[in-house]
């Protein structure tokens, strides 16, 4: 480990960032110097502001994508080399405020049966029934399923806040004949090393791969996702009547902004706020002149 590595590592680990982010910002640094062959202590805000333009057009990512890289850079510089570079010299990119795309109910039910095997059907429906991250269901643990209580706990997420969520009996009846077919040790869904199966956690890859191999096979077009099924999972639970800070307490929010977006996404609460002309008094429509000539004076 460089020292620069071993600095970084040790303000991060100060701070006590999660390890998710622990290891995307080391990662994000070595990219960064590698992009340029040249030590990340040698570079500063000029190549900042080139490597955003570089992700943003050459590599195609999205904007909140390199604003985590804007993150990963400003730390290393700001918080382990303590260059106290204002936020002007290196911006994050401006991100457009859109609608996530959700599955209905229809098609989560679709996309759950369609799985290719128990281990991905576990995974999606653990997914959709809980709401949780990526990470934080590739690091479930096999204790962490208490079906005494009836709840799942999910330690780590993001900022390192732990929670419980409801462990539903349709999960857990699933989740049983998972654990005797697969005997999960430590973590409940267990990764592969030289294609054996092994006591660590799976990657978000695999993940991926089970979210798209079975859209695939329920025919459905939509780009599916893990946090897809997080964002319907929270949607269908807003339209089933779900009051807004039990959402955020369920999906680990910290602010209720980030959840009010679910509002927007409700068919139930679009329906009911309706439109301003829903109780206005017009003619008929009938008796509207269809002639679109205009009449000289």
């Amino acid at each position: 480990m460089t020292h620069l590595r071993k600095l970084m590592l040790e303000e991060l680990q100060r701070r006590n960032y999660s390890q998710t982010t622990v290891t995307g910002y080391i990662k994000t640094v070595a990219d960064f110097a590698k992009y340029f062959q040249r030590p990340p202590d040698q570079l500063g805000p000029d190549e900042i502001r080139q490597y955003q333009l570089y992700l943003l057009k050459d590599r195609k990512q999205g904007v909140r994508t390199v604003g985590n890289h804007t993150a990963a850079l400003r730390f290393f510089f700001c918080k382990t080399l303590k260059r106290n570079y204002p936020i002007e010299e290196v911006p994050y990119p401006r991100a457009s405020r859109k609608l996530p795309i959700i599955l209905t109910q229809e098609e989560a039910i679709r996309l759950i049966d369609s799985a290719s095997n128990l281990f991905h059907r576990a995974m999606l429906m653990t997914l959709y029934s809980t709401g949780m991250r990526r990470a934080e269901l590739c690091h479930l643990q096999v204790t962490d399923i208490d079906s005494v209580r009836m709840v799942i706990h999910i330690r780590h997420g993001k900022r390192n806040r732990d929670r419980d969520v409801p462990l539903s009996p349709k999960l857990l009846e699933t989740l049983r004949e998972y654990w005797r077919w697969m005997h999960p040790k430590t973590y409940l869904f267990p990764g592969t090393e030289h294609n054996w199966r092994t006591d660590k956690p799976i990657t978000p890859k695999v993940l991926w791969e089970a979210c798209r191999e079975a859209a695939q096979r329920a025919g459905i077009t939509k780009a599916v996702r893990p946090h897809l099924l997080r964002h319907s999972f929270a949607t269908h639970l807003v339209e089933a009547g779900a009051d807004l800070p039990t959402v955020q307490l369920l999906l680990g929010h910290s602010d209720l902004k980030a959840t009010s977006i679910y509002l927007h996404l409700s068919e139930r609460h679009l329906k009911a706020a309706g439109t301003p002309i829903d109780k206005a008094q017009f003619s008929a429509p009938t008796q509207v002149k269809r002639s679109r000539k205009l009449h000289k004076r």
